[in-house]
């Protein structure tokens, strides 16, 4: 059997590696490797580095839609993806069976970011669905969905892992069915279908008009990265960790509270302790290390949210 897998972040690691055990897998297709840093230090996705450790062959095109033949040559009979971040050309769909593990209980949260929308929408569940793949973005039949509980603590770091391995056991569990052509096709009801497309820099924004928990959900669907972001004084912090406080201090939304030794801001309906901050041009560090001789701003200022906020 000739597989051919697509994929990119860790969620699709354990995937790829039942695969690679258990068949053998002819070609990865991951995506063009990033620059990260100040630095530009070049930086290899999860599943390259996994196909590159098991001398799998690699292909990583920048655009696939113009670029697909190796996929074509491999003639595969079975097409695996997992977050793999680009949409697939008909061709390379038609080339095999071709099959999605996506992290969401479609219809709901179709498109590239649907465990960061079932957090910051407070969901207390989403799951993995092993579907067939179409043209049209994540609207393939279905063929088995798995429910997995949303903690309070999770962040998509967190539920992604958790979602990795679901999905590794439903397609483990549903390929011999796939290849002997007995696996179920269940059509998706149009009317249920909702998106969760890409994020975009505006995303990051915490917006303390908002009550704890959805400032909460909002903060840990950006989690480990690329974090929330807040301006005061038209600089930007990033943030990583918050807590609700305890005490009651009276404020507008968005109001500094306190910029001693801890720094507060008033929500909607509570009192918010930033925990762990990134400010403009700095490392990552304890909210409270910053605060001591810092300058930038004062109580009583007003965080903001918007982008046109940035200067």
């Amino acid at each position: 059997m000739k597989i051919v897998f697509m994929g990119t972040p860790a969620y699709a690691v354990p995937t790829l590696q039942m695969l690679h055990e258990q068949y053998g897998v002819a070609l990865v297709v991951t995506q063009p490797d990033k620059k990260v840093g100040r630095a530009g230090k070049v930086e290899f996705s999860p599943v390259k580095q996994y196909a590159m450790a098991h001398n799998i062959p690699l292909f990583q095109p920048i655009k696939m839609k113009l670029d697909y033949q190796p996929i074509l040559d491999v003639k595969p009979d079975i097409i695996v993806t997992a977050a793999y971040g680009q949409m697939i050309p008909k061709a390379v769909l038609d080339a095999g069976i071709s099959v999605n593990l996506h992290g969401s209980l479609l219809p709901k949260y179709r498109g590239g970011a649907p465990v960061q929308y079932a957090i910051r929408n407070g969901e207390s569940e989403t799951g993995v669905t092993l579907m067939y793949m179409a043209p049209k973005m994540d609207s393939g039949d279905i063929i088995e969905m798995k429910n997995v509980q949303i903690e309070s603590n999770d962040t998509t770091d967190s539920l992604m892992e958790k979602l990795s391995w679901v999905a590794r056991d439903l397609l483990e569990l549903n390929l011999p069915l796939l290849m002997n052509g007995k696996a179920k096709r269940i059509a998706q009801d149009e009317s249920l279908v909702s998106f969760a497309y890409n994020l975009k820099p505006s995303d990051e924004y915490l917006d303390f008009r908002q009550t704890y928990q959805q400032i909460d959900c909002h903060l840990r669907s950006l989690l480990s990265q690329p974090g929330g972001s807040i301006f005061i004084q038209n600089t930007r912090i990033k943030v990583y960790e918050i807590a609700k406080s305890d005490i009651i201090l009276s404020g507008v939304p968005g109001e500094i509270l306190s910029d001693k030794k801890h720094l507060y801001i008033r929500c909607q309906d509570a009192v918010v302790e930033l925990i762990k901050i990134q400010p403009e041009n700095k490392k990552i560090m304890m909210a409270r290390d910053f605060l001591n001789g810092q300058k930038l701003f004062v109580k009583g200022d007003i965080v903001t949210y918007e982008e046109k906020s940035i200067i």
